[in-house]
């Protein structure tokens, strides 16, 4: 046990490194830590390190999952609502089809069961990757929304797949009709086990007394509830996971207070920013063990099927967006679609934007070793390695050229043609009128002998003719100086109180809580001071 626990510190410590390092050289980091893996995986003392199958899913799907559902727009998941659901379902299918008819015609001795059970495992891409890659370049925002749906719903789409195939390899058996009933069934029955149980945790959050620590706690309960109890129920527990969580994102601002969801995104952030590093660099640690499984005789031809499975699936994701680009200009002939006129260019860059990883890493590992009768399971190395192959080489091929392809394209954003300057100033001027107005119509009395309610409005008036010159072509310097001058002051002016509650905390009469809350106010002043300029920075 302590020298477990010396591992992963070590690996925690090589995760926050080589993060720091991705940020500074601008690649995406999930690149750099499967890079990283590989390496240590020849350090000895990493060389042991394993995870029980059984548990990859319940460890890191149920919280990456409800993250990544609550972090999800639903105004435009909707909005793209036809896209992510053909990409989510029946391309998976499709994919999955492909890859399980080639390789079980390819691979001697692979069984059309053990072809699905690989198309299921690598048919989704990851979100995580392709998010952390499009930070760094500027892309339309469908682009990232429908990235980010698709791969929230195919990962549930995907893993059905995937639970069919197993239990096809496990019993020897597979009826097709059964089988169509089933999935549907285990769709919806996982649907809807996930929003009763968004139910039961929205009255917990909403009529019990919480505090923001208990409301964080629940939050952390709540995905592996809704996946244990839709998996015990032989359902979806990603489908629950999934619609759960969009459930309870939209209600975030009727069940939970401001403080709890301050902290609970910061909390959230460290969870699943860890739960990803470990996720990527387990790729690189588990990849030469796969290799090792595979012996000498194996390894060369494990290659070439590896190579044409990712050939393949690259095309394949191409041959398909570029299909439903078509198809959406034919059906918009009949019914309102986003955008019924789609261009090449979407197509190309969200075709490139298939990495696969962390999903596909759970599925392979969760294989079990052996069938109920006893014997090994299969061809597991090889699915394995095929598997590790396709994560390796879509990580690293398409994520280091996708930021390059995107450049090249030049693909305006067809969607929001105000800038996000633009919008945030227009939101911040009705957000300010907004203000004045509840002042002279409220507070009109008070405006008369009360300073702090005139400051307000001196100060809202202030950041109103401010906005006003930013508007105006020939004066937006002057705004964007204020502006400048005015972080400056803050800034010193914050830098400075902290100098002096630290001062008047050596004091045996200050009490001790009072100068942490006063700090912690001057955290959040701080905080808001960086988003309301994050854009400028940026």
């Amino acid at each position: 046990m302590h020298q477990l626990i010396i591992q992963y510190a070590f690996l925690l410590a090589v995760i926050l490194f080589v993060v720091m390092l991705a940020q500074k050289i601008h690649v995406a980091y999930p690149i750099l830590l499967v890079i990283a893996g590989l390496a240590l995986s020849f350090v000895p003392i990493l060389q042991d390190i394993q995870i029980e199958p059984e548990l990859i899913f319940v460890i890191f799907l149920p919280p990456l999952l409800y993250e990544a559902a609550w972090n999800t727009s639903w105004k435009d998941f909707w909005k793209w609502r036809r896209v992510i659901s053909s990409f989510a379902f029946p391309i998976v299918i499709f994919t999955s089809t492909i890859v399980a008819l080639i390789s079980s015609s390819l691979i001697p001795g692979f069984t059309l069961a053990l072809g699905f059970l690989l198309g299921g495992i690598i048919s989704p891409p990851d979100a995580v990757s392709a998010s952390a890659i499009l930070k760094n370049v500027k892309v339309p925002k469908r682009l990232t929304t429908i990235l980010e749906g698709e791969s929230l719903l195919n990962d549930a789409s995907s893993l059905v797949v995937f639970r069919f195939a197993l239990a096809a390899v496990m019993t020897g058996s597979f009826v097709f009709t059964e089988a169509a009933g089933n999935f549907v069934m285990v769709i919806v029955m996982g649907i809807l086990i996930g929003i009763g149980v968004a139910l039961v945790f929205y009255a917990l959050h909403r009529w019990l007394p919480t505090t923001t620590n208990i409301d964080i706690i629940l939050t952390f309960l709540t995905p592996y509830v809704m996946y244990m109890t839709a998996e015990e129920f032989h359902f979806s527990g990603v489908l629950a996971v999934v619609s759960g969580g969009l459930f309870l994102s939209s209600q975030r601002d009727r069940i939970l207070t401001h403080r709890s969801r301050l902290q609970g995104i910061n909390v959230w952030e460290a969870v699943a920013f860890v739960l990803n590093g470990f996720v990527f660099l387990l790729i690189g640690l588990e990849f030469p063990v796969i290799i090792h499984g595979l012996g000498s005789e194996g390894l060369l031809p494990a290659i070439r099927y590896s190579a044409i499975i990712c050939m393949v699936l690259i095309l394949g994701r191409l041959a398909s967006t570029y299909g439903a680009l078509f198809f959406t200009r034919f059906i918009s002939r009949y019914i309102t679609t986003a955008d019924p006129n789609p261009d090449w260019k979407a197509p190309l860059l969200f075709g490139w934007a298939g990495m696969r990883g962390v999903v596909s890493l759970a599925a392979a590992l969760s294989i079990p070793v052996a069938l109920k009768s006893g014997e090994a399971f299969p061809q597991r190395n090889l699915i394995l390695f095929i598997t590790f192959s396709v994560i390796l080489v879509t990580l690293v091929l398409q994520g280091l050229t996708l930021p390059w392809l995107i450049k090249w394209v030049d693909m305006p954003d067809p969607d929001y043609t105000v800038s996000f300057e633009q919008q945030k100033q227009m939101v911040r001027k009705k957000l300010s009128m907004l203000s004045l107005k509840i002042l002279d119509e409220k507070y009109h009395d008070a405006l008369e002998h009360n300073d702090m309610i005139r400051s307000i409005k001196i100060r809202i008036e202030a950041e109103m003719e401010l906005l006003r010159d930013w508007e105006k072509e020939e004066n937006p310097k002057r705004a964007e100086d204020f502006y400048h001058d005015y972080r400056l002051a803050l800034e010193d002016i914050m830098n400075e109180q902290r100098t002096l509650l630290k001062g008047l905390n050596k004091k045996e009469q200050i009490n001790d809580q009072l100068i942490k809350e006063q700090l912690e106010l001057l955290d959040l002043e701080e905080e808001k001071l960086r988003r309301h300029f994050s854009q400028k920075d940026e």
